[in-house]
């Protein structure tokens, strides 16, 4: 996995070294929506996340998810086509259920996809964007559900002022059914707003998540805050910092997250 993944690294940087018109910086971080803008064609972008760490308390139960180095590359294919990989090459999840404690840890999947850009893929005025990807089993036990998923995603940013801006982004998501056998719907919405201050992009996010399972339906629902700092002297560079509050008990208490960005 390690060798596969440095090769694929290693081919995408070299698509990178052709480059088109530049458009403005478009991260896909922080948050738990996307925006619709997409690279130029040949621009290569790493995304890295530093450390994600989620904390849930309740019913004399205590489980901390803790990942690092969470990394999503992209690829512009087309003047409105971009190619994305992700993977998450370590994660640790301790549980304690009344007084006994266990931790399973490894690697994550990793999910391959595609966004098309269908208006303004620089992100400027309205745009709107459809995407599709497929999550390959190649976790470890106890991190990675054990199945092949698919989903489909359709961000969507509204210009309000010259400072705020509204963001959407509707999921729908085969998922594995908890039984181990078939598969279910989930579906999930970030809406969200930011404004720029100078460098600093600030944002406010609500997410919902439904998973339709047959054993039973799950809704997940979080208060977001991220801030993303892009220094004036380093224009494809960005440094950001999130934290997510649960608003249910099926949600974890609070998620702290902090990573960067990086166009080539």
């Amino acid at each position: 996995m390690t060798r596969a993944l440095a090769i694929a690294i290693g081919l995408l940087a070299i698509a990178g070294a052709a480059r088109a018109e530049e458009r403005e910086f478009c991260v896909d971080r922080p948050g738990k929506g996307s925006p619709p803008c997409v690279l130029d064609k040949g621009r290569f972008q790493v995304e890295i996340g530093g450390a994600d760490a989620a904390f849930t308390r309740g019913g004399g139960v205590s489980i901390d998810d803790v990942s690092y180095g969470a990394l999503e590359l992209r690829l512009g294919l087309a003047s409105t086509l971009e190619g994305q990989m992700s993977w998450t090459p370590r994660e640790r999840v301790r549980t304690r259920d009344h007084g006994s404690a266990s931790t399973v840890s490894g690697a994550g999947d990793l999910t391959f996809g595609l966004l098309q850009s269908l208006k303004n893929p620089d992100g400027d005025g309205l745009a709107i964007a459809v995407g599709a990807s497929v999550t390959a089993p190649t976790g470890a036990k106890g991190i990675s559900d054990g199945k092949w998923q698919g989903g489909l995603i359709a961000p969507v940013s509204v210009p309000l002022s010259a400072d705020w801006s509204l963001s959407l982004t509707p999921q729908v998501a085969a998922r594995p059914n908890e039984s181990g056998d078939g598969r279910h719907a989930g579906y999930a919405l970030a809406a969200g707003v930011d404004r720029a201050v100078g460098p600093v992009n600030l944002g406010v996010e609500l997410w919902v998540d439904v998973d339709d399972d047959p054993a039973g339906r799950v809704t997940q629902a979080s208060f977001d805050l991220s801030a993303a700092w892009t220094p004036k002297t380093l224009k494809d560079v960005q440094f950001d910092v999130s934290a997510y509050v649960g608003l249910n008990r099926k949600t974890p208490d609070l998620e702290l997250d902090f990573g960067f960005a990086h166009r080539f």
